[in-house]
């Protein structure tokens, strides 16, 4: 690449500047970075101040010339030139710049707002969240779970998001992507459950102090994969806690879709012989009865036994006893982990 920019710049050195404006935004998509590294080389390529505003999710952005990024403060000046980042699309990219703006600068303005475009499909749905998190900075939030961040960046985003530097957060991992924080004193585990209920599937990473939460966020999206649609095909919880699953953290890694586990085989089998089958063994599993666990089923306690006897002649081995219990249990975790595989949602930039 930079032998080719190297020629077209001794040819045309309009084309070879017009390859490293793309070149740079390109390297910035494929290392998933966030919004201050774009908008820090829109003003690094111009050199002229930028601002990147979407007021829909209150990211109000500027960087300086030298690549220092902060709070945009003030009014925009309708003459600067911008871009929108839809589309037919509002102004959101702005140079603080009087005039039109050169081809370079054009070309700038068009890859940035792709660039920026890209993050904020990733990010958008925070501000569906819940009020105790953080959706007025989507940037920010990626640069505090990015484990490639320096630590004085990640500092700054808490800045941002006004966190004292002793505040202790989880990360949020919902199935729809949307990376966010949650800060401990305000969302206790009932408390947190509840604010998402309806969301659909969501992983939740420890509390960790603020520069730990790129493992909280890694432990999220693990989470994430024991989460349940809460259907008959993925029965079970839709809300995980990555520090209640304990062990069972370490199936997450080396399975083989392509090659399920014994048992996880038997339970397909056994789930092909009538409706309700997954749903029945969650619930027998997890509950410390048979009278409780028949609740939870709207059956009487009698027609319970007999369907977990059936289900045991299916299965080829017994539920009823502590090992059997815990191989279904076992078994209903791999099977959740191979229908929701890694990769996501899809994380921010860790």
């Amino acid at each position: 690449m930079h032998h080719v920019v190297a020629r077209l710049d001794a040819l045309d050195p309009e084309a070879g500047a017009a390859m490293r404006v793309i070149g740079r935004f390109d390297e910035l998509v494929a290392g998933r970075a966030g919004l201050e590294p774009i908008l820090a080389a829109v003003a690094g390529l111009t050199g002229s101040p930028a601002r990147l505003i979407d007021a829909r999710l209150r990211v109000a952005l500027r960087a300086d010339v030298d690549g220092r990024v902060t709070r945009a403060r003030g009014p925009v000046e309708p003459r600067w030139p911008a871009a929108p980042l839809e589309p037919a699309g509002a102004p959101a990219l702005w140079l603080e710049h009087l005039g039109p703006p050169s081809l370079l600068a054009g070309m700038v303005l068009d890859r940035a707002a792709f660039a920026a475009r890209e993050v904020l499909r990733r990010t958008r749905g925070v501000s569906r969240m819940a009020p105790e998190t953080f959706p007025d900075d989507p940037a920010a939030i990626e640069v505090l779970l990015d484990s490639g961040a320096r630590e004085d960046d990640r500092r700054h985003a808490a800045g941002l998001l006004d966190l004292p530097d002793d505040a202790r957060a989880r990360a949020v991992a919902p199935a729809d992507g949307a990376a966010t924080i949650v800060t401990a004193d305000k969302v206790a585990n009932d408390g947190a459950a509840r604010r998402w209920k309806g969301t659909g599937r969501v992983g939740f990473g420890p509390i960790v102090p603020l520069l730990d939460l790129p493992h909280s966020w890694d432990q999220a999206r693990t989470a994430l994969r024991f989460a349940a649609e809460g259907t008959d095909h993925d029965p079970g919880p839709s809300t995980v806690y990555a520090e209640e699953l304990g062990a069972v953290m370490l199936l997450a890694g080396g399975l083989d879709p392509a090659s399920p586990p014994a048992d996880v085989r038997a339970l397909e089998r056994a789930a092909r012989s009538g409706p309700g089958v997954l749903r029945t063994l969650v619930e027998f599993t997890s509950h410390a009865s048979l009278r409780l666990a028949a609740a939870a089923l709207y059956l009487h306690h009698s027609t319970l036994t007999d369907r977990i006897a059936a289900i045991e002649h299916d299965l080829g081995f017994p539920v009823r006893d502590p090992q059997g219990r815990l191989r279904v249990q076992t078994a209903l975790a791999v099977r959740r982990l191979l229908l929701h595989p890694p990769n996501c949602p899809t994380p921010p930039t860790s």
